[in-house]
C-alpha cells in the first residue's frame, strides 16, 4: 500500500484561550514565521491501520521539513520551489513544482503566503473533548482531502483530522511546539543522495 504521508504542522497562537478556532487559525497564518514541532500519525483505513512519528519544521512561506522516523524513514522537505520526498527504503526520490504538489492541500493552508480562504470553505466546529475545533473542506473537488477537521486548546493546534478521497482518515497530534525558533536555511534545502533513483516532472 502506498504510503499516505500528509503534509502537516501545528503552531502556538497569540490568542486568548477561548477565541474560536477561526480567529486562532488566521493568527497563526498572519503572525507565525518559524515553527518546529513533534507528532503522531495513524492512518486508519477498511482494513489497515498504520502509525508514524517524526518531528516536523517550518519557514514561511513555502519551506519545510517533515522527517518520519517511525516505523520507517522518510523525508519531505519544500524548498521554496519544489517538493522532495526522500524514501530511504525504496532508495527513491521524487520531486515536483511545490506550486502544482500543494495546490489546495493542507500544507498550502498551513505554510502558504495566505491560501486559506481562497482555497477553503471554513467552518466554526464548536467545542468538543476540550479542545475548539474547525472544518475546513476544499472549494476544489480534485483536492485530496475531502475534509480537514482542526483542534485547538490553550491557543495551540493541537490536532488535525483529515479524510481523503480513498476512504482514509488521518490523525494528526502535535507536542513540543515552538513558535519562531531560529532555524538554519539548510534544513530547507535537499540534494538527492548518491545512487538512489530520482522522479521529476
Amino acid at each position: 500500500m502506498k504510503k499516505l504521508v500528509p503534509i502537516i504542522l501545528a503552531a502556538a497562537f497569540a490568542l486568548p484561550a477561548n477565541a474560536a478556532a477561526i480567529a486562532q487559525l488566521k493568527a497563526f497564518v498572519a503572525g507565525s514565521k518559524t515553527l518546529s514541532a513533534s507528532f503522531t500519525q495513524v492512518v486508519s483505513a477498511k482494513n489497515k491501520r498504520e502509525e508514524a512519528s517524526g518531528q516536523l519544521e517550518i519557514s514561511r512561506p513555502g519551506k519545510f521539513r517533515w522527517e518520519y522516523a517511525k516505523p520507517y524513514e522518510q523525508l519531505i522537505v519544500g524548498d521554496g520551489k519544489r517538493l522532495w520526498i526522500y524514501d530511504k527504503e525504496l532508495a527513491q526520490v521524487t520531486s515536483k513544482s511545490l506550486d502544482a504538489a500543494l495546490g489546495s492541500s493542507p500544507a498550502a493552508l498551513l505554510a502558504g503566503s495566505n491560501a486559506i480562504e481562497r482555497d477553503y470553505n471554513l467552518k466554526e466546529a464548536g467545542s468538543q473533548d476540550g479542545l475548539e475545533w474547525l472544518s475546513a473542506a476544499p472549494k476544489k473537488s480534485e483536492n485530496t482531502f475531502q475534509a480537514i477537521r482542526m483542534g485547538f486548546r490553550a491557543n495551540t493546534l493541537v490536532t488535525m483530522e483529515l479524510n481523503d478521497s480513498f476512504g482514509n482518515t488521518t490523525l494528526i497530534r502535535f507536542a513540543d511546539l515552538k513558535k519562531n525558533p531560529a532555524l538554519a536555511p539548510s534544513r530547507f534545502t535537499f540534494t538527492p543522495p548518491k545512487g538512489v533513483d530520482v522522479i521529476s516532472d
